[in-house]
């Protein structure tokens, strides 16, 4: 009797090893994001050098752009396409955000296209293009890539059960 007790404890052991193994994968993946401000200190605004700003940051996977900026004065279009974006046309855009503070989340490698959606603010410069890249540092442009960004994230995955395993391991040998 006793050691059947011993194998179901040995079984409880393991269940609480895959669910802490899970959650510090998750939680090592979240603390490694980066929050930008676009625009730093100057914000999402017409006066910002948002290239400059741009040109000083490396974006990821995970990462958070955070717009700053006036409701009612300023707002946060997301375009379809570089084209748009070149040529400040809203006609297609993917989304429009007026609340004041935006956060859009990077969720995958790969260019996407932002402006303020005031006339004649992105004419102004108000526009920002951002270059997100995978957690290796790559950034998808083509379809061949996403198979290179499955295989970084699959690596990124493993790696964060590899840890977990460790610090899990490493606990159920306290208890």
């Amino acid at each position: 009797m006793r050691e059947h007790y011993f194998w179901k404890m040995q079984g409880l052991y393991r269940v609480v090893a895959v669910a802490m193994v899970m959650f510090v994968g998750w939680a090592t993946r979240e603390a490694h994001a980066t929050k930008h401000v676009v625009g730093g200190s100057d914000g999402w605004d017409v006066t910002a050098d948002l290239d400059t700003w741009t040109a000083g940051q490396t974006f990821r996977v995970g990462d958070e752009l955070v717009f700053k900026y006036t409701p009612g004065l300023h707002s946060v279009v997301e375009l379809a396409s570089e084209k748009d974006y070149n040529k400040c046309n809203m006609n297609n855009a993917l989304d429009s955000l007026n609340g004041g503070t935006t956060v859009v989340k990077l969720d995958k490698p790969g260019y996407r296209y932002f402006t303020c959606g005031t006339v004649g603010h992105c004419d102004e410069g108000m526009k920002l293009k951002v270059n997100t890249l995978t957690g290796n540092g790559t950034a998808s442009s083509s379809p061949a890539s996403a198979s290179t960004s499955s295989a970084t994230l699959a690596h990124d995955i493993a790696s964060s059960v590899i840890m977990g395993v460790s610090v899990g391991f490493g606990l159920i040998g306290l208890v």
